[in-house]
């Protein structure tokens, strides 16, 4: 009797492949990233010689010309957020990628300066 090879049901490996990705790693234990922190690759080459996986390979060549967004990460590979941000702090943690995250609400400058350089721009 040959064997028979049952239809997988529509949407099952896209359920598992992130776990398995990750190892079952939901969230990265050092580093936190948001959906606009970027990312940009340390070398022209990527990798440095190492090893990584293929979804992380495919972020070093993405990130390779410019700081990309993890949010921009996960939708061009099609891949989770969540995923993407494990990944890329593996990348990080392994020295391959320059992380430079979004400015907090107390960096920016006040309303206070920024109207005041408004009226210095508009005295010229």
């Amino acid at each position: 009797m040959p064997d028979r090879q049952w239809p997988e049901p529509e949407g099952v490996g896209h359920h598992v492949r992130p776990y398995a990705i990750t190892g079952g790693r939901t969230r990265h234990s050092e580093h936190s990233f948001s959906l606009i922190t970027l990312v940009v690759t340390r070398s022209p080459d990527g990798f440095g010689g190492e090893p990584v996986e293929p979804e992380a390979a495919a972020i070093l060549d993405i990130c390779r010309d410019r700081a990309v967004a993890i949010a921009e990460i996960a939708a061009q590979l099609d891949l989770p957020v969540s995923v993407v941000k494990v990944l890329c702090g593996d990348l990080l943690n392994s020295e391959l990628v320059l992380v430079q995250a979004p400015p907090k609400e107390g960096d920016a400058p006040s309303v206070d300066l920024i109207e005041r350089v408004m009226d210095g721009i508009r005295r010229l």
